[in-house]
């Protein structure tokens, strides 16, 4: 076994320990914490699930509730958990399980990724830091919701795309990313980008397939019974009428006039997802084999100029940053970490004090410095003559996950 071969095993079991003491803990601490309302809110949904159907949930009234503004895969998600619920096994642990697991699966594609684009030292430190995240604890092991869930299907989409030459799997994974929550659709496009700009027409008729195979098996039946519903409830949602972080938050302390505030909550904020995904998409197209950069570009680029509030929004950047580097991911854990922890210990994610929010404004302005520095380094890629990014690796080639650069690959089976 070559000295390679042997430090990269004793780096992903490193990896793998710390990914299962910080999967362990977040779980412990949702058996032991009564969570936000959100935890309340899922039940209720749950129930409502199973005495219609995960379909026509969208068209059916929900006194005492929140609106219901999950994809449709969030329902039978729920269906399922509360079967198990009525097996006896406790709620507030079950409903935060997806997002600790998810962030579990997303360390070990963070440590993947890093890896094929650094040094394995710094591979491990960018996994390590994902896995031990205050910002992920805490959104995880006391929130829960979905948003790590769909933040893991994204990257694992772009691993499987540009680092396994899957396009097929990736076309699944892209689906179901969108299909858990709405906010990683600012990377799909970027996906097809990349898969057509490296792969060509072949591969993007593969990512193409699995897409929407899947995407019209968990969506086409929600269209077919119930798309007024789903549509008002789910694609204009525009996230509830707090303001403690972003630029309505700034744009309120700055005395900008109401009916602008809302305009910009309004399609105003479909404007933004735009020019999102256009950079998203520009990124993949220059260099399609740092696919994962620009999803974790995209996901700091949304997080930063939504126009919504919400806790659980803060993880979305949070495990991508180490994908663009380790500083960003550590600057961004610590200082949000610190929000979320103080805003969850006192038991009011919805009321922030003037420090929290304070302190809110300095993890904004991280995020914006991690965001220009991911854009910078695209950027600087370019102008300084870098050689275009290989094709995609096929399917009958897929790039020997131990192999060194330059060593020729072996044959993989097809999608």
């Amino acid at each position: 076994m070559s000295s390679l071969s042997w430090d990269v095993r004793k780096a992903r079991i490193v990896v793998l320990v710390v990914a299962s003491i910080a999967f362990l803990s977040k779980m412990a601490l949702a058996a032991h914490t009564r969570g936000p309302a959100d935890v309340r809110f899922f039940w209720g949904f749950a129930r409502a699930i199973a005495r219609t159907d995960p379909v026509r949930i969208y068209a059916e009234p929900l006194p005492w509730l929140p609106v219901y503004n999950h994809p449709p895969l969030a329902s039978w998600m729920l269906l399922g958990m509360e079967w198990l619920a009525q097996q006896g096994i406790p709620w507030r642990p079950l409903i935060r399980f997806p997002a600790c697991l998810a962030d579990f699966i997303t360390v070990l594609l963070v440590f993947a990724l890093v890896r094929r684009r650094a040094r394995l030292r710094t591979a491990v430190l960018c996994a390590v830091g994902a896995a031990l995240c205050p910002v992920l604890v805490a959104t995880s092991g006391y929130h829960g919701n979905t948003d790590s869930v769909a933040v893991m299907f994204a990257f694992a989409a772009a691993h499987l795309l540009v680092d396994r030459g899957r396009p097929l799997a990736a076309g699944f994974a892209a689906a179901l990313c969108v299909s858990v929550k709405l906010i990683p659709v600012v990377a799909v496009p970027l996906l097809f980008a990349a898969a057509l700009r490296a792969g060509g027409r072949p591969v993007l008729l593969r990512f193409t397939a699995g897409f929407t195979a899947l995407f019209l098996t968990v969506w086409g039946p929600v269209v077919a019974v119930v798309p007024g519903g789903l549509r008002a409830n789910v694609l204009e949602y525009a996230g509830g009428n707090f303001s403690f972080w972003g630029i309505v938050r700034f744009a309120r302390w700055a005395g900008v006039p109401e009916p602008y505030v809302q305009m910009l909550r309004g399609d105003g904020h479909f404007l933004i997802v735009a020019a999102i995904m256009a950079v998203g998409v520009w990124l993949a197209w220059r260099r399609p084999a740092d696919a994962p950069l620009a999803v974790a570009t995209t996901l700091a680029l949304l997080l930063l100029l939504s126009t919504a509030s919400g806790v659980q929004y803060l993880a979305w950047p949070a495990a991508g940053l180490f994908v663009v580097g380790l500083w960003q991911g550590l600057a961004y854990g610590v200082v949000v970490g610190a929000v979320t922890a103080s805003v969850y210990s006192g038991q009011r994610p919805v009321h922030w004090t003037d420090t929290e929010m304070a302190f809110g404004a300095l993890g904004w302005a991280v995020l914006a410095v991690c965001a220009a520095t991911a854009l910078h380094r695209a950027l600087t890629r370019e102008r300084s003559g870098a050689p275009d990014a290989p094709a995609l690796p096929t399917a009958r080639q897929a790039p020997a996950p131990d192999a060194p650069a330059g060593t020729p690959t072996a044959p993989a089976p097809a999608d």
